[in-house]
């Protein structure tokens, strides 16, 4: 099968329906720690207007979510995001992106029902965080693939020292990602729809 991402169009006269060619489907999530980029990757690769549950940040998490090194960061998710995106005339993918807070791990449980995989988000200078998601993808039972997200002002990290520093399985994909731009995130995804191919046969 031959996956190629195409360009993302929500312009009025843009179809919001399926190809009636389209004859599989696929859930994917999204996961990873607070302040990650789930949000932001999602809005860039849905071809559909993406669903979001986000609310603004509160006196009332102060104790439970942790801002440090997001200065910007004013609202959060508290249920799911919702996107589409088609990869081919036949194969379409559902995405549905996880709270990154543990306190919602519960819907993260409901999430995981019926999805085939999961695409890891990973902040490279808080990569400590990323393995309590990590844990919670793995006793899910979900196949992964890591995105790298690159954000402005920090430093870059040779992925190979991410996959060591995260202690990852050699065969599972670990790729950069700009969860702004529409082609780099649908490269992210193509490269865990392949490693899903490949482990499922």
């Amino acid at each position: 099968m031959n996956l190629q991402p195409a360009a993302v169009s929500r312009s009025p006269h843009s179809p919001e329906y399926l190809n009636p060619d389209v004859s599989h489907s696929v859930k994917v999530l999204v996961v990873g720690h607070f302040g990650v980029g789930k949000t932001t990757y999602i809005g860039s690769i849905s071809e559909i207007e993406p669903l979001r549950t986000e609310e603004t940040i509160t006196e009332a998490s102060e104790g439970f979510d942790d801002l440090s090194g997001l200065p910007d960061k004013t609202t959060t998710t508290v249920a799911m995001d919702f996107g589409r995106r088609t990869l081919s005339n036949t194969l379409v993918l559902y995405l549905f992106g996880t709270p990154g807070q543990e306190r919602f791990k519960e819907m993260w449980e409901a999430l995981s029902r019926g999805a085939l995989g999961a695409l890891v988000i990973v902040d490279p200078s808080r990569l400590d965080q990323s393995f309590a998601v990590l844990d919670l993808v793995e006793r899910f039972g979900l196949t992964y693939a890591i995105a790298v997200n690159r954000f402005d002002g920090t430093a870059s990290y040779p992925l190979d020292e991410v996959r060591e520093a995260l202690n990852l399985p050699v065969e599972t994909p670990v790729v950069e990602c700009d969860v702004r731009d529409s082609q780099s995130s649908a490269k992210a995804l193509i490269a865990l729809v392949e490693h899903l191919m490949t482990h499922f046969g």
